[in-house]
C-alpha cells in the first residue's frame, strides 16, 4: 500500500529496471525534489526517507518528511554527510534520523541466522525480488569495486567464480 518515490542521478538510472516499482523517479541533480515529494504527497510529506547517496541529498531528504518523520542515512554516494546543528530536526518538524549498520544487527550468530530467515522468506514469497544488475568475473573484483565506486552498478552486483 505504498506509495515509493525514489530520486536518481540520471536518466539512465531511472530507465533501468532496477526501479519498475517506483511510481515517481526524481532527480536529485537537475530537480528540487523536495518540492515534487510536496506535490505527490498533497503537500504533506513522507512519513519515511531512506537515504543512501550522502552528502548532496542529506538536507533536502530532510525536507521530504512529514512532521514526526524518520530518515534512514545508510550510505555515502557522494561523501559523507557534514556535521549539521541537532537542532534543525526540531524546526523541520521533530524529524528522526538514524545511521544503522548492519553489525548491530546481527551481533551474534543467533541474530544472524535469524535476519538471513527473515530475509530469504521474503524473497522467496515474492514480495521483495533481487535485481542483479551485473555480473563480473572474481578475477574482476577490482573492476567490479571500480564500478561500485564510480556509481556505474545498478541493483545486484555477483562475483563469480
Amino acid at each position: 500500500g505504498a506509495t515509493v518515490i525514489g530520486t536518481v542521478c540520471s536518466d539512465a538510472k531511472a530507465d533501468n529496471f532496477c526501479f519498475i516499482v517506483w511510481e515517481n523517479s526524481l532527480f536529485y541533480t537537475r530537480e528540487k525534489f523536495p518540492e515534487r515529494v510536496r506535490e505527490i504527497t498533497g503537500g504533506v510529506g513522507v512519513p519515511v526517507v531512506y537515504d543512501s547517496i550522502g552528502k548532496d541529498t542529506f538536507l533536502d531528504s530532510l525536507a521530504c518528511l512529514r512532521r514526526r518523520g524518520l530518515m534512514v542515512s545508510y550510505g555515502n554516494a557522494t561523501g559523507p554527510v557534514p556535521p549539521f546543528e541537532c537542532a534543525l530536526l526540531m524546526k523541520m518538524g521533530s524529524l528522526y534520523v538514524t545511521r544503522p549498520t548492519l553489525f548491530d544487527y546481527i551481533a551474534d550468530r543467533r541474530e544472524l541466522l535469524e535476519r538471513a530467515a527473515e530475509l530469504f522468506e521474503v524473497v522467496a514469497s515474492g514480495k521483495v525480488r533481487v535485481e542483479i544488475g551485473q555480473r563480473f568475473a572474481l578475477r574482476e573484483a577490482a573492476e567490479a569495486h571500480r564500478a561500485i565506486e564510480a556509481r556505474r552498478t545498478v541493483g545486484s552486483t555477483v562475483l563469480l567464480p
